[in-house]
């Protein structure tokens, strides 16, 4: 769920779709849901803090009626049909930089594997490292066109950086068949081209390049595992976004047109 608002005036924040209608600005505050694990990223949101990393929300405190308190990070957050300036190839690289950022100081940060994380978008390998596991447009904060910073962590996990990536190359390259991704994202983006900034301005290696495109279709099918776990679970806004979209034709055909393309996007990471 990501927050968006006016800078000096308080309300509720607009965006995403866990927490829809449940976000408020309270000042220099953002009071929302507290997640399961809210304890536990309280203090891994404090321990990025302390190990250098200053483009995340601070948390305050949890409340007693089951929500918490972080501050609130001015900036722009693109919401759907996403605009072209948080689709420039600068607005690209500046993502992949943020999340290097952001994993450097993770993998410094133990992981409290006494948490029950939710592993609904996490890596089905796991890992040591706690990933964000929805680097989407909604939850990133821009200033002059730039990333500066990352929120809603609530459905971080253990995993591997890559998975992380992977996800993050869903929504930003998008890696999505052209149908789909007319819907939500300017026209003439070339995919195999922004898969590659991506990696350059994240730093893969030759390695994390190869294993990349097929990450991506494993992410996808744990993005679709999602989306049905939340229909038949009734979730109104999902099962209404479901519609809208095309219904499972269009993660077939998503899923369809990424096993293609995988040799296209292979060469493209690799030449």
């Amino acid at each position: 769920m990501t927050a968006e608002g006016d800078e000096t005036e308080g309300g509720a924040l607009v965006g995403g779709m866990v927490n829809a209608g449940a976000v408020f600005r309270r000042g220099a505050l953002v009071e929302r849901p507290a997640p399961s694990t809210a304890r536990a990223l309280h203090t891994h949101l404090l321990a990025l803090e302390a190990h250098g990393f200053d483009a995340a929300p601070t948390p305050v405190r949890l409340t007693a009626d089951g929500r918490e308190q972080l501050t609130f990070i001015p900036g722009d957050v693109a919401l759907p049909p996403f605009p072209h300036w948080a689709m420039t190839e600068a607005a690209l690289r500046s993502v992949g930089s943020l999340l290097r950022r952001l994993h450097e100081a993770s993998e410094s940060i133990a992981v409290d594997t006494s948490v029950a994380w939710p592993r609904a978008l996490a890596d089905p390998e796991g890992g040591t490292m706690l990933c964000h596991n929805d680097v989407c447009p909604d939850n990133v904060v821009f200033r002059d066109g730039r990333a500066t910073a990352v929120i809603d962590f609530d459905l971080a996990a253990p995993g591997r950086p890559l998975w992380d990536v992977a996800m993050t190359a869903r929504y930003w390259v998008p890696m999505l068949d052209p149908v789909s991704a007319e819907a939500l994202y300017p026209e003439g983006l070339d995919v195999p081209t922004r898969l590659r900034i991506l990696s350059d301005s994240y730093g893969l290696s030759a390695q994390e390049r190869a294993e990349l495109p097929g990450l991506i279709e494993q992410a996808t099918a744990s993005c679709r595992a999602f989306v049905a776990d939340r229909v038949a679970d009734g979730d109104p806004v999902y099962t209404q976004v479901l519609s809208e979209r095309g219904g499972w034709q269009r993660w077939d055909r998503m899923q369809g047109w990424l096993v293609a393309h995988h040799e296209v996007f292979t060469a493209a990471l690799l030449d």
